[in-house]
């Protein structure tokens, strides 16, 4: 970390963390979770035939504009209540703004598996839309505010991994339930009823888990916010973060705190262009492309329904398993750097598959189409390990903790308004350009590397109230200088919450 953002001596220590910090990550994680499995199970319900013939799809001429707008309503629904986490979190607390949002998916998730009418189906996807994208930016804005600096991007990357366990769970659902009846409903109704699960368990978990310190003090609850840290953290480093913080947030109360003020103000601009940027250059990298060529390739290898099913499950949980990997080392790269090698590393993925598409695409040439799908796979490693979450750690740094709740949102809101452009450019651009749809993410992609190599900072290691100095905000930092005795203060609050640790 540069010294210069340095504004308090933190624990030298490399994992500052204790055990139950780590377990509230994973009961959070099963937010996450409800992302992944609410956006792939649609996936599986459209591709069971029981569905089509129970809404009459299957005969239905709008039956592709129907079809359309059940996976458009997802993404605007996410792209309009995203922006309600900032109200709930700031107001009620970060545990609310999961709360509400996990009982979004629950409810949607129910009300989606007893559809009785395609509009009743529709009408309730635009509110799973709603919860999954509040829960996408609510879990990482906790997350980030709960860990400490120097292991922040391996923690909050369990967000990721979970929203991917998510995905897996979802496909390989699908793939069972494949095989039932096809003349049940039960085949179509019981993946989206386990929509619900997810969201119920972490609603039961909630209770139990600590408010963020950070939106604990922002509301004078000192002593809440001492026993968190000290519960979560080291004690050696829950002592200095609670004298920062506190400082920090007796500032940071008196800033204005609105969308306005966010457009407003320079550095805050250049924070809210960095996380949409950040957000939307990721989902440049080509990841719809390969979700959708992806199954048409398998079928152009020769394999049936039953293997396409198989190897998309397979895919997703090679996705998984790099999602797991990438918790392991995200902390030893910098933030930009991984994000501009998984950016370059996606594009030349992009490069082989689209030539190999070109040219053999069609034929029976059956070692150049498993070719292509081997390039599908090791996209998949190469995005999930570097950039998927990555993303959401970076984002949940960029802002003040006055602000962080709506830098995230504006993030999130990124992710479902370009996939909102994607989804409906998608079959138009397949149906005319065919192959050559992987330019528009090609040449963008080594664009917006270049612009993050060079433009980007890296907020890896910097605890979340020295990030303002990365900005020149440094008329809005707590400097120790202005008062006398901090080292002494430092351990009298170090003694103070573990006595009261103790004691309680």
């Amino acid at each position: 970390m540069d010294p210069n953002y340095s504004h308090v001596q933190h624990s030298t220590q490399r994992h500052q963390f204790k055990f139950y910090n780590v377990l509230m990550l994973v009961a959070m994680g099963f937010g996450s979770m409800s992302f992944g499995y609410s956006s792939a199970v649609i996936a599986i319900t459209l591709g069971q035939p029981t569905f089509l013939k129970y809404f009459g799809l299957d005969t239905n001429p709008n039956a592709n504009a129907l079809i359309a707008t059940t996976n458009g309503l997802y993404q605007t629904g996410g792209f309009l209540a995203t922006f309600s986490v900032s109200v709930l979190a700031d107001r009620w607390g970060r545990k609310w703004a999961i709360a509400v949002a996990a009982i979004l998916i629950l409810v949607s998730g129910a009300l989606l598996a007893g559809s009785v009418h395609i509009a009743m189906f529709i009408v309730f996807r635009f509110f799973s839309g709603a919860g999954g994208f509040m829960i996408l930016a609510a879990v990482p804005l906790l997350m980030n505010e709960v860990v400490p600096a120097k292991n922040r991007g391996m923690l909050v990357d369990i967000h990721g991994a979970c929203f991917l366990f998510g995905y897996m769970i979802a496909n390989w659902i699908g793939y069972g339930f494949y095989f039932l009846s096809l003349t049940s409903n039960s085949a179509w109704r019981a993946p989206l009823a386990f929509q619900c699960l997810p969201p119920l368990t972490v609603l039961c978990f909630l209770p139990f888990l600590p408010e963020s310190p950070r939106w604990l003090l922002m509301n004078d609850r000192y002593e809440d916010a001492g026993k968190v840290l000290l519960k979560l953290h080291t004690a050696e480093e829950a002592a200095v973060e609670l004298v920062e913080i506190r400082n920090q947030m007796q500032i940071d109360k008196t800033l204005d705190s609105s969308y306005w003020n966010i457009l407003r103000k320079p550095s805050y601009r250049k924070r809210a262009i960095l996380s949409v940027a950040t957000t939307c250059s990721v989902n440049f990298s080509g990841i719809l492309v390969i979700n959708n060529y992806g199954p048409s390739i398998y079928k152009s290898l020769g394999y049936g329904t039953e293997k396409q099913l198989l190897l998309t499950c397979g895919w997703n949980t090679l996705c998984f398993g790099a999602g797991v990997m990438a918790i392991f080392f995200i902390d030893y790269f910098s933030r930009p750097k991984l994000l501009v090698t998984g950016m370059l590393s996606c594009m030349s993925c992009l490069i082989v598959l689209a030539a190999l598409i070109a040219t053999f695409g069609g034929s029976e040439n059956t070692a150049a189409l498993k070719a292509a799908v081997a390039m599908i796979f090791i996209y998949a490693v190469t995005y999930e390990s570097l950039l998927d979450g990555t993303q959401f750690v970076y984002i949940g740094e960029l802002f003040p903790s006055h602000l962080r709740s709506k830098g995230v949102s504006l993030g999130v809101a990124g992710i479902a308004l370009i996939n909102i452009v994607f989804l409906q450019a998608a079959p138009t651009a397949f149906a005319n350009i065919g192959w050559r749809y992987y330019l528009v993410f090609i040449i963008p992609s080594g664009i917006l590397a270049v612009v993050i190599f060079f433009v980007f900072p890296d907020t890896k290691d910097v605890p979340l109230e020295e990030i303002s100095a990365m900005f020149g905000d440094d008329d809005e930092l707590y400097h120790p200088s202005l008062e006398d005795g901090l080292a002494k203060e430092k351990v009298d609050q170090h003694v103070e919450i573990s006595t009261k640790s103790a004691e309680n």
